[in-house]
């Protein structure tokens, strides 16, 4: 055991001392909030500074009547008495954003409109001029059948379901189901990008030391096993060390940010005059004092999610699952002797966490307690990704455990099985593997 640990120290001190694992944890942490805070920052210049985009219009319908009158903070609208061919020749002199051309049509199947324009327009733009026709042909729709628009807005109605888990001792507890599927989301992403990056790397440590020839000199001292486990376990000590340092510099740069934006950039000075305007809309008010009551809401539903428990299951199948696929690509590692030899096993070693990531989206997050879900967050090689998104839906205490207890299992197994190939493909260089060799590599006595 004392060998073991050795063996741990090393590879832990010598990943934490290098260059890369300096800028891997410190530095990128550090730029990731800045680009994000910078192109914040480009995007709200951008917005203020930009000209709405002028709009030539055609309307031989005569119905949506868009002149000066009808222009917005995106587009101004100029008319023209021409035909279209004409309107086309008087577009094409000037750098004006589009022509509208907008024919005779029946407001109950709206055909034929057509933009023109010099260049490709963004997505963005053509929905915010689809959304001011939309809107024009439903003020005819509604002049046609004589339906005053008050009526029409009165009528609308928007419910928001206020939900509550009750117990099974009748404990209340309120919830949010939107809030928990960007928290499964994000955990069962970390996990997936976590356990893939930090594996690799076990396999690159070992096909490095296996072509150096260093590892002869430390297997003369220690059993290939024991070098195995204490090259998974000190992999994963770097892992966990620089993904707790990346979490608590990313929440106080991110928080950093956010609160830097929120007080120096003009959103302040918006906010100020939608505070003057509620003074004098009482509608407006009504509305704003129902987006506080929202906002105040969910704040107590982020109060009623069990962070700790969480934080807890994220490090254990973070650790658990790291340590079984760790052992999977240790072995790999071994066998070969090259990162383009490697290839051919890494697709089927990282296919069930692949599965794992993909019923994240498919089953877990549409729902958490299905049959699938469950199945998909019991099975140990998906389960550190299916299990982490789960978590945050409460899942029931005896799947959690038996999760766990399998996925401590799981690890044992791949690290049984793949010590027995690494204890032969450590040693054996020039020899070409596949599948069967490694096979028999497993079957060997020892």
């Amino acid at each position: 055991m004392n060998k073991v640990w050795l063996i741990i120290q090393r590879e832990f001190l010598t990943r934490v001392r290098k260059k890369s694992f300096l800028i891997a944890t410190i530095v990128v942490p550090l730029v990731i909030p800045a680009i994000i805070g910078g192109l914040i920052y480009i995007m709200l210049k951008e917005a203020e500074s930009a000209k709405p985009d002028t709009v030539m219009v055609v309307d031989e319908s005569g119905q949506f009547n868009l002149d000066s009158t009808k222009n917005t903070k995106r587009f101004i609208f100029v008319p023209l008495q021409l035909t279209v061919e004409q309107a086309k020749k008087a577009y094409n002199e000037t750098k004006d954003f589009a022509l509208l051309y907008v024919p005779k049509f029946d407001i109950n199947k709206p055909e034929g409109l057509t933009i023109y324009t010099q260049e490709n327009p963004s997505i963005e733009k053509i929905a915010d001029l689809e959304s001011i026709l939309a809107e024009r042909v439903r003020d005819l729709k509604l002049q046609e059948f004589k339906i005053d628009k008050e009526t029409l807005k009165n009528l609308k109605t928007t419910i928001n379901l206020k939900q509550i888990n009750l117990t099974k001792t009748g404990e209340e507890k309120s919830s949010n189901s939107g809030l928990l599927y960007g928290l499964g989301f994000t955990l069962g992403i970390m996990i997936y990008i976590f356990v893939l990056v930090y594996g690799i790397q076990i396999m690159q440590g070992v096909i490095d030391e296996k072509t150096s020839k260093v590892v002869e000199v430390i297997v003369s001292s220690v059993k290939p096993f024991q070098l195995m486990l204490g090259k998974i376990v000190g992999i994963a000590a770097v892992g966990v060390l620089q993904f707790l340092i990346w979490i608590t510099l990313i929440t106080l740069l991110s928080s950093g940010v956010l609160g830097y934006f929120g007080l120096k950039m003009p959103q302040k000075q918006a906010m100020e005059q939608v505070t003057k305007k509620m003074q004098q809309n009482e509608e407006m008010k009504q509305a704003m004092d129902h987006q506080n009551g929202k906002v105040n809401e969910l704040l107590n539903n982020i109060g009623e999610i069990p962070f700790t428990k969480i934080a807890f299951v994220f490090v254990f199948y973070f650790i658990g699952g790291y340590l079984l696929y760790g052992a999977l690509f240790a072995a790999v590692g071994s066998a070969v002797e090259s990162m383009q030899e490697s290839q051919q096993f890494q697709f089927p070693i990282t296919m069930p966490l692949l599965i794992g990531y993909l019923g994240l989206f498919m089953f877990i997050l549409r729902d958490p307690h299905g049959p699938v879900s469950f199945w998909l967050s019991i099975i140990p090689f998906t389960s550190p990704v299916a299990m982490v998104g789960r978590i945050a839906f409460d899942v029931p205490t005896w799947q959690l455990i038996l999760s766990m207890v399998l996925l401590a299992g799981g690890f044992v197994l791949t690290t049984w099985i793949a010590g027995r190939i690494y204890r032969v493909g450590i040693l054996m260089t020039g020899t070409k593997v596949n599948w069967k060799v490694m096979a028999k590599w497993f079957m060997m006595r020892e």
